[in-house]
């Protein structure tokens, strides 16, 4: 019987980040801030920061090229490119229109989708849907930001955030494995604006007299108040969506905010924290490229088996947050 219905599953990934590196002790020579203190509180050692001449765009063009050569596809096989992020290229055109055209990719239709650090989880969701009713057959999605440009280096909270960009081909799959489940959500009952920037957008005009409100503004208790909340609620949700528990979970590839964040999470879901994936210590928060660079960095580490339960969880501002699972292909 044809399968009406199409699994979906992922069949390449790639990542990219910028060459030139912040250390945590060139940020104690700039900011009142500690070394020591960054990384004991927030577990980041270093951040990796765009060129001048790079934009978003650059960022997600490369790990895009470096997925689709993962997946064994040529650029004309990519049906949509969908690009997460928050700092695009321009307000017009998407920063996903770029990427098409430095890729080449002629094929593809292309889009944005702003969800901020849940970005790439519900750009997953968006293509997988594509691909399960058979209007698309491979799909790029990426996800990519360049924080540094919307930063104020001299601020405490610039500790936080680095610039890059991670990618991942998704496909159809056979019944038996694939993606098990999504849940996303958008709550905006209460602290809504614990991350935003101000200006720039349609609500409030850049003007000389208020620059600085181009940069991201962070109310840090809020985030992590929000995302120790929601982030379980949301894990265990789609736990009880498929009948799993977290003790058949394999490995969790989450959005990277905080050391605490996850720590806490982890422990608020009953999930050991060894198997709970993290890289900012190498590269901060790199907003919508967290996921898929991690995911990136597990699988050609090879820490994915066939067959593994793999949970991918964000929180993002807004507040967007989400969880998924996948059966590894």
């Amino acid at each position: 019987m044809k399968q009406l219905i199409r699994n979906v599953k992922i069949i390449g990934t790639g990542s990219y980040v910028p060459e030139t590196v912040y250390t945590n002790e060139y940020l104690e020579s700039i900011l009142p801030t500690n070394a020591d203190w960054i990384y004991e509180n927030v577990g980041i050692r270093e951040r990796h920061i765009a060129a001048p001449d790079q934009a978003t765009s650059d960022l997600a063009a490369e790990a895009g090229r470096r997925a689709i050569e993962d997946a064994g596809l040529d650029v004309k096989d990519i049906d949509l490119i969908i690009v997460a992020t928050a700092t695009p290229d321009r307000k017009a055109p998407s920063t996903a229109a770029f990427v098409q055209h430095k890729l080449k990719a002629s094929n593809a239709a292309a889009f944005d989708l702003a969800a901020v650090c849940s970005g790439f989880l519900f750009s997953m969701s968006v293509a997988s849907q594509f691909i399960a009713s058979g209007v698309y057959n491979n799909i790029l999605v990426i996800g990519a930001d360049t924080f540094s440009r919307i930063t104020d280096w001299s601020r405490r909270d610039a500790i936080f955030f680095g610039d890059g960009a991670g990618a991942a081909v998704l496909s159809s799959a056979n019944v038996t494995e694939g993606f098990l489940a999504y849940r996303l959500y958008t709550d905006t009952s209460e602290e809504m604006l614990g991350f935003t920037v101000p200006a720039g957008g349609s609500e409030i005009l850049l003007t000389p007299e208020n620059l600085e409100d181009q940069f991201f503004k962070m109310n840090g208790k809020m985030v992590f108040r929000s995302a120790v909340k929601v982030l379980p609620e949301a894990i265990n949700q789609v736990l009880k969506d498929t009948g799993l528990t977290i003790e058949d979970i394999d490995l969790m590839i989450p959005h990277q905010p905080s050391i605490r964040i996850l720590q806490k999470t982890a422990e608020l879901i009953g999930l050991p924290f060894e198997k709970v994936m993290t890289n900012m210590d190498k590269y901060a928060n790199t907003s919508g490229g967290t996921i898929p660079i991690m995911l990136d960095e597990a699988n050609k580490a090879g820490k994915m088996k066939k067959g593994d339960i793999v949970l991918f969880a964000a929180v993002g501002s807004g507040w967007t947050y989400g969880a998924a699972l996948i059966k590894w292909a």
